[in-house]
């Protein structure tokens, strides 16, 4: 190999066409993500503008601003991926490590060869099972929720006969988002060195014992990541939310009544077919107000990965 002497002492490689090909297309290609994510935020603040100063009243039949008519979709957008990440983050997790650590290798493979199948299934088909099987069979699980825990404002109130309420909607939810935590866990929890799991088994540990001191600290920021993926899929989903839900602009936090709040992207397929001036640029609004909220949150699952940096090589 070729050097040339720059300082004493020092030397450098010959810089090849092919490194410096590949390292501008490198650049080319990160700067062209920050490129078309800015052209969409810049696209979203032109189009909302008119909205946030104009009158919408014809969204939601009251005189009222914007902020008040995208205040219950924003509440409805982060209460439902919320409820969603609740009940699938432990399940995702129990999942990977069963997957990991205590399945033998055959039922590991096919069990997560399902997993995977179970991402490619499209969103319609899991509202159309929300709709046919899980709202009509969760309804007698509602009633006895509503008949020992209707003290708490969460199951207060009329249960909804047809079963489609927000907490369907959040177990739908889950289910969608399940492989794609699961598959990020499974892969951060088989990189966890060998060497810590050994140095804890022959310090006498079991094996769950050994997953919590050596597995579960190193995969942390790597299961933060795999959560915030998930969320961001139920934050944006739009079809389940649309064909399980009747649109509703209330604050609500009773998850088995009829009335519930909808979500930005389901309110945005709903009525954009038919919208025309203003009500575009509302819903073009209501789509800034997702994009930011998208942003909010990665922004702090990224500051949380950073403080935990030191215990994961896998981000």
């Amino acid at each position: 190999m070729t050097a040339t002497a720059t300082e004493p002492g020092r030397i450098r490689a010959k810089v090849r066409p092919a490194d410096r090909t590949f390292f501008i297309s490198a650049i080319a290609a990160g700067g062209l993500i920050l490129v078309a994510l800015a052209a969409v935020a810049v696209f979203l603040i032109a189009e909302s503008a008119p909205a946030f100063v104009g009158d919408v009243s014809a969204m939601n039949g009251d005189p009222a601003n914007f902020w008040v008519y995208v205040a219950p979709l924003a509440f409805g957008t982060v209460w439902s991926a919320f409820l969603a990440l609740l009940f699938a983050l432990p399940l995702s997790i129990g999942i990977a490590l069963f997957i990991s650590h205590y399945a033998p290798r055959r039922v590991a493979q096919g069990l997560g060869y399902v997993i995977d199948l179970l991402a490619a299934v499209p969103s319609v088909v899991f509202g159309l099972w929300g709709i046919k099987v899980l709202a009509p069979a969760i309804v007698p699980i509602y009633d006895w929720l509503n008949q020992y825990l209707g003290w708490l404002p969460f199951f207060a109130g009329q249960v909804d006969r047809t079963g489609r309420t927000i907490l369907t909607v959040a177990i739908v939810l889950a289910v969608m988002i399940i492989p794609i935590i699961t598959s990020l866990c499974r892969e951060i929890f088989l990189q966890t060195p060998k060497l810590h799991e050994e140095a804890a088994l022959a310090l006498g540990a079991t094996r769950w014992e050994m997953i919590r001191m050596a597995v579960l600290p190193f995969g942390r920021p790597g299961i933060i990541s795999a959560a915030m993926l998930g969320l961001g899929r139920a934050l944006g989903e739009t079809m389940v939310v649309a064909m399980l839900l009747s649109p509703a602009l209330v604050i609500s936090f009773v998850l088995t009544s009829g009335q519930n709040p909808s979500t930005i992207a389901g309110n945005i397929a709903l009525n954009f077919p038919e919208a025309h001036g203003i009500a575009v640029n509302a819903l073009i609004a209501t789509g800034l107000v997702l994009f930011v909220i998208t942003l909010v949150v990665n922004s702090v699952a990224r500051w949380v990965i950073a403080r935990r940096a030191a215990f994961s090589g896998a981000n």
